[in-house]
């Protein structure tokens, strides 16, 4: 009984060290590692792609069209109010583990890409490796999500939200739970497990391209600080 007991309080001490491991440690990891690509990506432009603008309108044109770049490569960075001015994560190209694990948010290879119609479609840890999406519950329709890449900013306007299964796949269709339908709309999905500590359901936030601006602009001014701030090097 005695080595019983003992082994079943190592056994303890070891899934303790284990949660914590998960839960806290593949956080303070990958919060360094994102926002040294944050960072490094930002930096890539001149100071003026920073430089907030509030009197410049927002470009009428056609959204450019980016092109997918290689298995993980950067798209760009992704900004959430509602998620705290200090958020901003990378993008990445592809949604498996060696992706999400370590930068954040990884887009599914076989949904569109930012400017096209259909569905932008993107995966992130809720709980651990940087809990991308752990506030996910928290968007309110009208909350702005932005996407800065090379070509400039995109914005979009958070619209609704659903819990599925994790069969349920067809979230990723150009137009979500419509097959065969032709789409008309720029969308951006966020999808990460549900409920917030297990992930037998998954949550999926949708929101539509409203506008778009190039580099040239500025960041639209909600997010300009935290765009300055990632040029610095803060």
């Amino acid at each position: 009984m005695q080595v019983l007991g003992e082994l079943l309080i190592t056994l303890g001490v070891v899934l303790g060290l284990f949660i914590v491991w998960q839960l806290w440690w593949t956080n303070v990891e990958a919060d360094i590692r994102q926002d040294q690509a944050v960072r490094e990506f930002v930096q890539e432009f001149e100071p003026p792609a920073a430089t907030a603008r509030p009197s410049a309108p927002a470009q009428k044109a056609a959204p450019p069209v980016l092109e997918a770049p290689a298995h993980g490569g950067v798209i760009g960075v992704l900004y959430i109010p509602r998620f705290g001015e200090d958020y901003a994560r990378p993008v990445l190209e592809g949604s498996g583990r060696d992706v999400l694990d370590t930068l954040g948010l990884g887009h599914y290879p076989s949904t569109s890409m930012p400017g096209a119609k259909g569905n932008f479609a993107l995966a992130g840890h809720r709980q651990t490796h940087g809990a991308v999406l752990d506030n996910i519950d928290k968007l309110v329709p009208g909350d702005r999500i932005y996407l800065q890449t090379k070509e400039g900013f995109y914005t979009y306007v958070f619209r609704d939200s659903r819990i599925v299964l994790p069969h349920e796949v067809d979230v990723l269709l150009p137009v979500p739970q419509k097959p065969g339908v032709k789409p008309t709309e720029s969308l951006l999905t966020l999808t990460t497990c549900h409920p917030r500590y297990g992930n037998t359901e998954r949550f999926i936030a949708y929101s539509v391209l409203k506008s778009w601006q190039p580099a040239s602009e500025g960041a639209p001014p909600e997010i300009a600080a935290r765009v300055a701030a990632a040029l610095k090097g803060s």
